[in-house]
């Protein structure tokens, strides 16, 4: 049967009713009202459940879609929180490398300056006491070769005695 059939009857069903006094309602026979209610399930075309399936279908899919895609929006926003920590992270390792760094040349420029100090301090002191070292070598070596001219003159003058000696032995002596 035609649902439009049908629709015409149900309209057909309410204009024959009994009309209330009170109120715009009316009085219909409910038995026939029953039957003209099956009659429209039947008549009602498989597409039209069919689609209201699919509309259901639908409505899952879009509400687990819509599910998935919160979960997916909540991952994301997690994952761009963690980047931002990590980047920050990075950023205050980055900032204390450097610190530390800075720190680290000046100590090694202020050793340097130190160790340069010490050393020309050092030489310094190297030179003074090879200073003094060179003034008694030298004293040294003034009273040795002093003191050796004094025992060279003395067996020059033992050698010239000996020397006379031995000349006037030889002028004394016939021969």
């Amino acid at each position: 049967m035609d649902i439009l059939h049908l629709i015409d009857r149900l309209e057909e069903l309410v204009g024959e009713a009994r009309k209330l006094p009170v109120g715009g309602g009316v009085v219909i026979s409910r038995q026939r009202l029953l039957d003209l209610v099956d009659r429209l399930r039947v008549a009602v075309p498989k597409e039209v459940y069919d689609a209201r399936e699919i509309i259901e279908k639908q409505e899952e899919v879009l509400a687990e879609a819509s599910g998935e895609a919160s979960r997916l929006i909540a991952r994301a926003q997690e994952e761009v929180e963690t980047r931002l920590k990590e980047k920050e992270v990075v950023k205050a390792a980055e900032e204390r490398a450097r610190q530390l760094l800075a720190q680290a040349q000046a100590r090694v420029d202020e050793l340097s300056r130190e160790a340069e100090a010490q050393a020309a301090a050092r030489l310094d002191d190297a030179q003074v006491v090879a200073r003094e070292q060179m003034r008694e070598a030298d004293v040294y070596a003034l009273q040795t070769l002093k003191k050796l001219e004094t025992e060279l003159n003395e067996f020059i003058v033992t050698a010239q005695r000996g020397i006379e000696t031995l000349e006037k032995r030889a002028t004394e002596r016939p021969g």
